[in-house]
């Protein structure tokens, strides 16, 4: 089973566009890269930026991108689905990786397209095997439409129970 991302943290961007990605996400985005193999090499991963109405950048290891192109690949040739999901995982996506000193570098269009600006902060919370990276407002806003979910519920509601929904 491969290992998780869990947590958020807020990271900096530099003058030069360049965020130093967190050790624990790093040590998940190399343990899921078949090709890394040291401290010192690059570690490689998925950049996700997606339609234009997306506000935010999702990042894969290389593991679970090729998951999902497994996935994708089982779907009918020629479906919209298929279509569908090629263009947003594989269209609108671009390979990047984290270098030897644990930075990632966001060349400006994905930079504009989320609203980050040089000397400034990102938002990287986990979604277990991606993450996402957000302008902070940006996520803070968002996160609005779970709140919105979470209120048809008790306040002590435990979601966990949702997991037996997966059972067989």
């Amino acid at each position: 089973m491969a290992r998780k991302f869990r947590g958020s943290e807020d990271v900096k961007v530099d003058g030069k566009g360049r965020m130093s990605v967190p050790a624990k996400f790093r040590r998940v985005f190399e343990s899921n890269d078949p090709d890394w193999s040291q401290p010192g090499d690059r570690t490689q991963l998925v950049v996700i930026y997606g339609p234009e109405a997306w506000n935010w950048l999702e990042l894969y290891t290389i593991e679970a991108i090729e998951r999902i192109d497994q996935e994708i690949d089982a779907l009918p040739r020629g479906s919209q689905k298929r279509m569908w999901l090629e263009t947003l995982m594989n269209g609108q996506a671009t390979d990047a990786e984290i270098d030897a000193e644990g930075r990632l570098v966001l060349p400006k269009a994905l930079r504009d397209k989320i609203g980050l600006d040089l000397n400034s902060t990102a938002f990287f919370t986990s979604k277990a095997d991606y993450i996402q990276v957000w302008k902070p407002e940006n996520f803070s806003e968002s996160d609005s439409s779970l709140r919105e979910y979470q209120s048809g519920y008790a306040v002590d509601f435990d979601p966990r129970v949702f997991l037996q929904e997966g059972e067989g």
